[in-house]
């Protein structure tokens, strides 16, 4: 059977014109969300998947409609795949029914694989480069190394107590619990 999913970002888009498309191509069922593709809950999208059985075909208007980023996409279609369903994207004309669709498609997949993998590296080179210059990720201290050494004085004297020390210094119990933690390794 073929299966047709639609969606559109808002409430205000309209869906006639994938609509239109999917009936044209032969769907007897159609699917659709009026949400952002960048929302894992897509309700239309999970009945379809719910629904769709082995030898079913899906079919969207174009790629996009199906997921936001490549990753999204592919674990879609990974999904469909394993369940025996075929994608047919219409303004892409991209069918994993044909080697050639399955070829298109995996070559797309490589494609965001490695660049998935030169991110990771980047990110990875930046935080050593700034590792190796003294400089550590996270929030910059709340207090300084004058704040620190009043704090500590205030807390082992054992004057005042855990709240009045954060008063004083306009800091929150857990803040103060941080420091201490840190002063103790």
């Amino acid at each position: 059977m073929q299966i047709g999913y639609a969606r559109v970002s808002s409430d205000d888009q309209n869906l006639d014109l994938q609509y239109d498309a999917l009936k044209v191509a032969g769907c007897k069922k159609i699917f659709d969300d009026r949400a952002s593709g960048a929302h894992a809950q897509r309700p239309g999208l999970e009945r379809l998947l719910e629904t769709v059985r082995e030898g079913d075909s899906v079919i969207v208007w174009r790629l996009d409609r199906l997921g936001r980023s490549m990753k999204d996409l592919l674990e879609v279609v990974t999904q469909l795949e394993s369940n025996g369903v075929e994608l047919n994207s219409l303004k892409e004309k991209i069918d994993t029914s044909s080697s050639g669709g399955r070829l298109i498609f995996h070559i797309f997949a490589a494609l965001a694989e490695f660049e998935r993998n030169l991110i990771s590296e980047r990110t990875f080179a930046g935080l050593n480069a700034a590792k190796i210059r003294g400089r550590t990720g996270g929030r910059p201290p709340v207090l300084d190394k004058k704040e620190q050494k009043l704090l500590v004085k205030l807390y082992e004297s054992g004057d005042h107590s855990i709240g009045e020390i954060c008063d004083i210094l306009r800091i929150s119990k857990a803040t103060l619990y941080n420091y201490l933690g840190r002063r103790d390794s």
